[in-house]
């Protein structure tokens, strides 16, 4: 079975494919193949950070239980 790229290898191939199509030098078919492997791409990335701002915006309390983490008022306001 292989390995799951990581958000990292994810980032770089949908950065790749952007130069690509950037570029302009690639055939219709191709560019159209490139642009939805990118949506893909993008929407997987997105995942990934919605997936990790959700775990950082919990932390556990003294029955070690998960709930919101609260952000403390700023100084400035």
């Amino acid at each position: 079975m292989a390995d799951q790229p990581t958000f990292e290898d994810n980032l770089n191939n949908l950065e790749t494919i952007v130069n690509q199509l950037e570029q302009g030098d690639v055939p219709l078919e191709q560019a159209l193949d490139q642009f939805q492997k990118g949506v893909a791409l993008s929407k997987q990335l997105q995942a990934t950070l919605e997936g990790a701002e959700k775990t950082l915006t919990k932390m556990m309390d003294e029955n070690g239980n998960e709930v919101p983490f609260e952000q403390a008022p700023d100084a400035n306001e």
